[in-house]
């Protein structure tokens, strides 16, 4: 089962550009930004922002591991390896080590479902490792720093802090630049404005008028369901985000599956 589910705080909300009705509680407008992050959220894929925090028991990626990348030699000492050659022909091949194809040495690394966000927190053994013994590659590799390296197996029987185990705590999501963070805005302003009941604001105000005759005052209103069906709200500065980041209304990230990759292991219960 993917690591999916919804944020856990709301989106960074600037106000400047708002023209908020006086004497909105900071209650509202926290509820509101609550609701917002969740439709923004959705709308864009679930791809944007930080997720809750997982905590996962990844193993390593080791030599002989057929997921990941193999590195050979013309001799040496070590386990052969049966490969097809460019010309259609076997040979064997010696193992020279965990190489990726920009390595000179052993990387050591597991792979986290991504895209990581950010780090919370990596223990080893019961020990809080430093940030700067790790860092994160491609997005959703995280790589060992400090000449050490990942447990190849742990206790999956005891809970993270005991000895023999290993745990990693991170957050999903893409990073949110000025556009989101705009476009989140302009929905929390939005909302807050239908909450309030101002005259002009509600939501409910605004039918989307497509056409007006002025002496026989005929009016024509989009239906708004077809916004709605397409992915949209119907805001020019939300739409137009939307557009850019997903602009094939996709419900979800697109995945590839491999019967080689082991995930991280996460505990559902209790």
């Amino acid at each position: 089962m993917p690591l999916r589910i919804g944020p856990c705080e709301p989106w960074p909300f600037e106000p400047e550009c708002c023209q908020l009705p006086e004497g909105v509680a900071p209650e509202t407008i926290d509820r509101w930004r609550a609701v917002a992050t969740s439709i923004l959220w959705a709308l864009s894929g679930r791809r944007w922002g930080p997720s809750c925090p997982y905590t996962v028991r990844p193993c390593r990626k080791r030599c002989l591991d057929s997921s990941g990348p193999i590195s050979f030699q013309a001799g040496g000492t070590g386990p052969w390896i049966p490969y097809i050659g460019a010309d259609g022909v076997w040979r064997n091949a010696s193992v020279c080590g965990c190489k990726s194809d920009c390595s000179c040495g052993e990387l050591c690394e597991v792979r986290l479902e991504g895209p990581v966000h950010d780090i919370v927190s990596v223990e080893v053994d019961g020990v809080m490792l430093p940030p700067e013994s790790y860092r994160v590659d491609s997005a959703n590799l995280l790589v060992r720093t400090d000449g050490q390296c990942w447990p190849d197996c742990q206790d999956m029987a005891a809970p993270c802090g005991e000895p023999d185990t290993f745990c990693v705590t991170y957050r999903i999501g893409l990073p949110l630049d000025d556009a989101a963070i705009a476009a989140f805005s302009a929905l929390v302003c939005h909302l807050v404005k239908d909450c309030s009941g101002s005259c002009g604001c509600k939501v409910s105000t605004n039918r989307n008028l497509s056409r007006l005759s002025r002496q026989g005052v005929d009016l024509e209103f989009a239906d708004p369901t077809v916004i709605y069906s397409e992915m949209r709200t119907g805001l020019p500065a939300v739409d137009m985000w939307l557009n850019a980041v997903n602009p094939y209304r996709q419900t979800s990230p697109s995945r590839v599956y491999s019967p080689d990759y082991k995930r991280p292991r996460t505990q559902t219960w209790p």
